[in-house]
């Protein structure tokens, strides 16, 4: 038979032993992506530890391969850069894709995410859980976009993520000619496309 202090001594080793695996066990990292373009590649960092729903609903999107072959269609020079959701059509107008297309996500923008010069923002109509697949990189801290309250006025932009390596290629993105086409505003003379957003495995 243990006797007492052999058995304090027994709780208090097994119990390490028990923790070690627990905090061993770290959050896996945030995923990543990168979106190649007819200026170049990006990489960015999405936030899925603290916008899960809006990653999932990113992420899909990239499996699926919805992305591929859409185009930048609005851009405001030193304000955003847009794209995720139109393709040219039969001289250059611009379609919004519909083959692929999810339901709208709620809107995750009371995670307090700042919407930061290379923040990555879901896009949205006036209807605060309206986005779907369009996304805009803001090209200058934009803290009007930003949470304020639960109000259709004051809910903003849910961020989630930010471009890591490419920033470059977007700001030539974000310096692009643009003019007014098939009753839009800001849209780039000439097309930038997004050719495909692929995963980034942790091991690359």
């Amino acid at each position: 038979m243990l006797s007492r202090p052999n058995i304090s001594l027994l709780i208090v080793t097994l119990a390490g032993v028990l923790t070690v695996p627990m905090s061993a066990q770290d959050a896996p990292p945030n995923p990543r992506v990168v979106v190649e373009t007819s200026e170049g590649n990006v990489e960015m960092e999405l936030f899925r530890d603290r916008v899960p729903a809006t990653v999932v609903n990113f992420l899909i999107y990239v499996r699926d391969g919805y992305y591929n072959g859409t185009v930048f269609h609005r851009v405001i020079r030193d304000l955003i850069v847009q794209g995720g959701g139109m393709v040219l059509g039969d001289d250059n107008e611009l379609i919004r894709k519909q083959e692929g297309l999810r339901g709208p996500i709620v809107n995750q923008a009371s995670a307090n995410l700042r919407n930061r010069m290379g923040t990555v923002a879901m896009a949205r109509t006036a209807a605060p859980d309206s986005a779907t697949s369009q996304f805009f990189i803001n090209l200058q801290h934009n803290t009007n976009f930003d949470y304020k309250n639960g109000t259709a006025d004051g809910i903003g932009y849910a961020v989630f993520g930010q471009v890591t390596d490419g920033m470059d290629v977007i700001r030539n993105i974000g310096r692009t000619r643009t003019s007014t086409q098939s009753g839009r505003q800001n849209v780039p003379r000439d097309p930038i496309i997004i050719h495909s957003i692929t995963r980034v495995e942790p091991n690359q």
